[in-house]
């Protein structure tokens, strides 16, 4: 069995990784092989069979394809095993004989054997998935970096416009973000022979309030902890977290219950408290990527992406995101270039921990 060598790693919680199993890299016709890839989150993992497409719009094809609810399952090496066994029933069967290489995205960073995440609802042991799968070989990307690197291969007709720019995007850094269970986000640098991805902790920036009722929120999260980040709020447990802080200053008792309730009742303007919760998160949420665009030089775009932004396209549309987005002084031009366009999930983080994996066995070559 190839060991897993840690190639790069950050010493916080949710910081970037990438792991990969030492020895030869595999190249000809091996490198054709069908392998595994999986995107792993704290509420879904998408595990995928994919193989090497050289030439093609995209640099693998998906053979086979499942998402699994986390919580369901005791591990991910039991979600990986069940969905080998999938395989056996599939025109793809004798892929499974021969599987010796996994690539997974996952939140979190690596320590030892571990990929260690405070939001996946169990441990992730490297060594469990090599062995309890048979395989060679293990790499291990940030989510993140792997939904960034799959977006060099989408087009325009697969995103939804959230703003349009006044002219067509400027090649250049694409900032990829977005909230799910934590807040993620990570930027694409185009450059030759490949690309590359900048994976960063910008979840972890102290949260900024942009008006009076923001920073009555900042004064109740502030209570429980020293530090609150934008990810204390821009999640779907910080969506929660803003629907108690609401309630508190509006003097009522909060009746939901979990973030998905929360997002319900605000689209289907139920309940006062989540309405609003819901307009302060996508007020935070432009003022934010307004911020990271800057910061980055992201003249090539923006691509929001995430589990809970799909579902509220149309609120998010016509809440104040835009006009925070731009409220950043003198720069509001130059933010009037950048484009942000919405993606859903689905399989890019499948298809972008491949896409890595390929890249980086040729160039290990």
């Amino acid at each position: 069995m190839g060991e897993v060598a840690k190639q790069r790693h950050a010493a916080e919680p949710s910081a970037t990784t990438a792991a990969a199993a030492s020895g030869p890299a595999v190249s000809g016709p091996a490198s054709r092989q069908p392998f595994l890839a999986a995107d792993v989150g704290g509420t879904h993992a998408r595990i995928g069979l994919v193989v090497g497409n050289p030439g093609g719009a995209r640099p693998v094809s998906v053979l086979h394809y499942h998402r699994y609810s986390c919580a369901d399952w005791s591990g991910l090496t039991a979600m990986l095993r069940d969905f080998v066994e999938q395989l056996a029933n599939t025109p793809n069967a004798d892929a499974c004989k021969q599987l010796r290489h996994c690539a997974v995205a996952c939140a979190g960073y690596v320590l030892d054997d571990a990929i260690v995440n405070e939001n996946l609802p169990w441990p992730v042991s490297i060594r469990d998935i090599r062995d309890g799968l048979g395989i060679h070989r293990l790499a291990v990307i940030n989510d993140f970096e792997a939904v960034a690197y799959a977006t060099q291969f989408i087009t325009a007709e697969e995103t939804r416009p959230i703003i349009d720019a006044a002219q067509p995007a400027s090649s250049g850094p694409v900032l990829v973000m977005g909230p799910g269970t934590g807040l993620g986000s990570a930027v694409l640098l185009p450059g030759q022979p490949r690309a590359q991805v900048l994976a960063t902790e910008a979840g972890q920036i102290s949260l900024a309030p942009g008006n009076e009722r923001e920073i009555e929120i900042l004064r109740l999260l502030g209570r429980e902890r020293s530090h609150v980040s934008f990810e204390d709020a821009l999640s779907g447990p910080g969506l929660l977290k803003l629907y108690g802080a609401l309630c508190e200053l509006r003097g009522s008792a909060p009746r939901l219950l979990t973030p998905a309730e929360v997002t319900g009742a605000a689209l289907a303007a139920s309940d006062v408290a989540a309405v609003e919760a819901l307009h302060v998160f996508c007020g935070l949420l432009g003022s934010f990527v307004g911020d990271l665009v800057l910061l980055y030089g992201a003249r090539g775009g923006v691509y929001l992406a995430g589990g809970i932004l799909p579902q509220i396209q149309p609120f998010l549309r016509a809440s104040t995101f835009a006009e925070r987005y731009f409220n950043k002084g003198v720069m509001r031009a130059y933010l009037q270039q950048v484009p942000v366009r919405l993606i859903e999930h689905g399989q890019l983080g499948v298809i972008g921990a491949a896409g890595w994996f390929l890249d980086e066995r040729q160039e290990a070559t």
